[in-house]
């Protein structure tokens, strides 16, 4: 049996929605601020996008998605267990993890700082680099300064870059380990929800059986 039920864990992703909802319309620089935020976005070299430091059209637009996503999850969980996690969330909990897993790679190996750019400003422009100083430069700690400064990289034109920033990215993060969490739980939960009914269906066919 698992430690936290699938539906604590799904209650608190839909509060944690409703919450980043309600910050995104009043105070916009208390989540990029945040500690995970900046530890991540650091670790990964993502920029700090100066558009979360204050209220706008579009972070107020996106307030109300996440407030009303999260308000209609909540509201699901109130149906029957069988049809609330076995057919509703089993469904749906690998596709968000699907999709948020490939948002979280997008938001990096995109980015400037990912490796699958080179960075030619970190070379020595006097004498050509070698073998080795090129395959090391491209895994070594990715930084947002090289990264911004980094002529390997050309920004996409349909305006995928507005992703690449660690907001978004420690967002999808946190999203694909909850998801993952939610869909490992609900395969645990569901075996044992069939146990139970088969168990129920063979005890009910002895007694039934019994009686004749």
């Amino acid at each position: 049996m698992a430690l936290i039920s699938a539906k604590t864990i799904l209650t608190s992703l839909c509060l944690f929605h409703i919450t980043l909802g309600f910050f995104f319309l009043t105070n916009p620089g208390t989540v990029a601020d945040q500690a995970v935020v900046y530890l991540l976005g650091e670790s990964m070299g993502l920029p700090h996008s100066r558009s979360f430091e204050s209220q706008s059209p579009a972070l107020a637009f996106l307030a109300v998605v996440l407030a009303l996503i999260g308000i209609t999850d909540l509201v699901t969980l109130s149906l029957p267990d069988e049809i609330c996690l076995v057919h509703y969330w089993g469904m749906q909990a690998p596709l968000r993890l699907t999709l948020t897993f490939l948002l979280t790679l997008y938001s990096f190996l995109f980015s400037p700082s990912s490796p699958l750019f080179s960075a030619p400003h970190l070379h020595n422009t006097s004498s050509p680099p070698s073998g080795s100083s090129a395959s090391s430069s491209r895994f070594t700690h990715p930084s947002a300064y090289h990264a911004a400064h980094n002529m390997g990289y050309s920004p996409s034109g349909w305006g995928g870059d507005a992703l690449k920033n660690r907001v978004f990215f420690t967002f999808m993060f946190v999203e694909t380990v909850s998801w993952f969490w939610v869909w490992v739980t609900l395969q645990e939960e569901r075996r044992e929800m069939m146990a139970r009914k088969a168990r129920r269906r063979s005890g009910s066919g002895y007694g039934h059986g019994h009686g004749h």
